[in-house]
């Protein structure tokens, strides 16, 4: 019977707001979705987010999450009402600024009815509070996301959706946001997010840990690791300034490094992880000033998890990354991270860069060139099985045909190959311009395919990239010239 006496407001306030009574009349409701052609209830219209504030509490043993999520927003129309994601959980309480607002729930929309309309261009603030069991996630490609529990606590990973099952929000890369994230567990544990360590308290058997972001952030790219962790905590500056030379770069003047690993993983993960400065310092030579205000890494022992991610500022591991992935993981603070897809079509933008940064890595370490890896990859030497080889050529790389092959080989591997075609056709002293100015251009936003080659082509006034596009970056099958 309490049960249903605590339905009855909910209820009511889902029908207020779906007929539209109690409230101004002069707004209409925000979309539930951005229509992104993948993921089409992913975010949400009428309103951009630019600070989340989340206070958590999470109890291992039981499986409990607590949150109060404080959302900071612009209305970009005038809103009778608007939606946040947020799957499963339990809403306790919604206000719109100081004022309690009616909410209802359907599917993983959260449908907020402020007492007044908000006005367009109006800062506002909504704060949710909420609790329960957070879920895992199955994607389209059968991999997992979303609240993952490990031996020793939970490792929250988002991308493409799962963010939305631990805090609301307005989940889709095109609404980037700074966090400030306050997270409380049992003592004994560490709780390890983006960004940099503002505060460690301990009070009746319990930790609190506050972590922030200050530069806009993907929801899909927050991340928090509960559980038993080595602490690394250096100044790349303070150790290296003196070995390489004063100001050649903001890695070498100061930048924060924040390693945690799990004690299963710490030896393995020692010898890589220790090359992080030697990586930032070459990555800002080819694609330019590192982009935000701390690095490090997050090594979890998750074998079966099958992925790492790079959640910003510090990249998620399932276990010790060789060199190769520490690369590709870091290159995605550049071009994934800072620079963000538009929409999930757009995945090559980010893993078809990455995966050209471990070519070109491997032809600055002793290893075989940018070129000689692309041939390998058109002749179809480089992988052990033909299978594996054609799978390469599946689909353009601009146009994934579903949400389950956004992460499929043409995406990586296929992209990166548009990337060579790039450098072979201009040259590559403007090569090494146009990564640089890429990354630059779009700093802490969001691009395209159509913004990529709109930026390639003003650089390189002149040369003709048509059949690039046309036969590498949207063409079917395997082109007949390499």
């Amino acid at each position: 019977m309490a049960r249903s006496a605590r339905l009855v407001p909910a209820l009511l306030a889902g029908l207020l707001a779906l007929t539209g009574c109690g409230g101004g009349v002069h707004g209409t409701p925000g979309g539930s979705g951005v229509r992104d052609p993948f993921f089409p209830k992913a975010g949400n219209g009428g309103y951009d987010v630019s600070h989340y504030g989340l206070r958590l509490a999470y109890d291992p043993d039981a499986h409990r999450l607590t949150g109060t999520a404080t959302l900071t927003a612009r209305a970009t129309q005038d809103l009778s009402a608007f939606n946040l994601d947020l799957l499963g959980l339990e809403v306790e309480k919604v206000t719109v600024g100081d004022e309690i607002a009616r909410f209802n729930r359907a599917g993983q929309e959260l449908t907020v009815r402020p007492r007044e309309d908000v006005d367009r261009d109006e800062t506002f603030r909504v704060t949710v509070r909420y609790s329960g069991a957070p879920e895992t996630v199955t994607d389209p490609d059968g991999s997992r996301e979303g609240w993952l529990r490990t031996a020793d606590g939970v490792l929250a990973l988002g991308e493409p959706t799962g963010s939305m099952t631990w805090f609301p929000g307005n989940h889709h890369p095109s609404d980037k946001a700074a966090y400030d994230l306050a997270v409380t567990v049992p003592q004994g544990l560490r709780a390890v997010s983006n960004g940099e360590l503002r505060g460690e308290s301990t009070a009746r058997g319990r930790t609190t840990f506050e972590w922030r972001t200050s530069e806009p952030m993907a929801s899909y790219l927050a991340t928090l690791a509960i559980g038993r962790f080595d602490i690394g905590r250096f100044d790349i500056g303070r150790f290296d300034i003196g070995r390489f030379g004063a100001g050649r770069s903001r890695a070498e003047r100061g930048l924060p490094v924040y390693t945690a690993v799990d004690p299963a993983e710490a030896e393995a993960s020692r010898p890589v992880l220790g090359r992080i400065p030697e990586v930032l310092r070459w990555a800002e030579r080819r694609f330019g000033p590192y982009p935000f205000s701390s690095t490090g890494a997050i090594v979890d022992h998750a074998p079966d998890l099958g992925y790492a991610l790079e959640t910003q500022t510090r990249p998620v591991f399932p276990g010790a990354p060789d060199i190769t992935l520490l690369v590709h993981e870091l290159a995605h603070q550049w071009y994934g991270d800072s620079v963000s897809p538009r929409s999930w079509r757009d995945m090559w933008l980010n893993e078809g860069f990455a995966t050209y940064a471990e070519w070109l890595w491997e032809e600055e370490h002793g290893g075989r060139s940018a070129q000689e890896t692309f041939d390998a990859l058109y002749s179809g030497e480089y992988f052990a099985t033909r299978e594996a080889g054609e799978a390469v050529w599946a689909f353009p790389p601009a146009d994934p045909p579903s949400a389950a092959r956004i992460s499929d080989p043409p995406v990586y591997w296929r992209g990166a190959m548009v990337l060579q075609k790039v450098r072979q056709a201009v040259g590559d002293d403007r090569f090494w311009g146009i990564l640089k100015g890429w990354a630059a251009e779009y700093r802490y936003g969001n691009a395209d395919t159509a913004d990529f080659t709109a930026y390639v082509e003003s650089r390189a006034p002149g040369v003709d990239f048509q059949g690039i596009w046309e036969e590498w970056l949207y063409g079917e099958g395997r082109p007949e010239r390499a």
